[in-house]
C-alpha cells in the first residue's frame, strides 16, 4: 500500500458505542484521531469518513430522553464539522419492546458499493460486525476494492470475518492512540 492510494472510512457509530462501552471502559475516541490513525497505520489517504448512526427517540416528552437526544445532536454537529466528515443518519424505532436501528446497514451498504463502483477509492475500511455489509463488501470486491474490517472479537459475526479482505482487531492500544482524555 502507497500514501496515494484512497481510502473510505465507514463507521457504524452504534457498533463503536458498544464496544467502546463494553470493552474500553466508555472510552471516548477523537474521531478524526481515530480515522488518521487508521490510514497512518495502513499508509492510505482518506477520501472521506462516513459517520452512520440514529438520533435517540425521545418518548412522552421524558427529560432523560430529550437531553440524550440534545447530547447526541451536538456530538454530532461537532463530528459533521471535522475536515472530510460526512453524517449519515437512520431511524431508531421500538420494535418488541427493544431499540432497533434502521436504514443504518442499509445506507452503509449503498456507500460502499457506488464509491467502490466508481473507483473513488483503492480501499473500503469498515468499523462495523454484522453479516449484512457481506453484499456490499463482494460488490467492492468484485470492482477491485480492497476491503479492510475493524472489529473487537467481542462484537462480530464470523461470516464477515470469512469474506473481508484484511482484518484490524480495534484493541486498548488502538482505542488508546484515539482516546480522549
Amino acid at each position: 500500500m502507497s500514501d496515494s492510494e484512497k481510502c473510505a472510512i465507514f463507521i457504524n457509530g452504534s457498533y463503536i458505542n458498544k464496544i467502546l462501552k463494553s470493552q474500553f471502559s466508555e472510552a471516548k475516541v477523537d474521531y478524526l484521531k481515530f480515522s488518521e490513525k487508521i490510514c497512518s497505520d495502513l499508509k492510505l489517504r482518506r477520501l472521506r469518513t462516513y459517520f452512520y448512526h440514529c438520533l435517540p427517540l425521545v418518548r412522552n416528552n421524558n427529560p432523560q430522553d430529550i437531553s440524550r437526544k440534545a447530547n447526541m445532536q451536538k456530538f454530532l454537529a461537532n463530528l459533521k464539522r471535522l475536515p472530510i466528515f460526512e453524517i449519515k443518519l437512520g431511524k431508531l424505532q421500538i420494535i418488541r419492546n427493544q431499540f432497533k436501528q434502521k436504514m443504518i446497514d442499509v445506507l452503509m451498504s449503498l456507500d460502499t458499493a457506488n464509491i467502490s463502483y466508481e473507483k473513488q477509492v483503492q480501499h473500503i475500511i469498515l468499523i462495523a460486525g454484522d453479516s449484512d455489509f457481506i453484499p456490499a463488501i463482494k460488490k467492492a470486491k468484485d470492482c477491485g476494492i480492497i476491503t479492510h474490517l475493524f472489529y473487537n472479537p467481542s462484537s462480530v459475526h464470523n461470516e464477515i470475518l470469512d469474506e473481508i479482505d484484511e482484518i484490524h482487531i480495534i484493541n486498548t492500544e488502538f482505542v488508546g492512540g484515539c482516546r480522549i482524555e
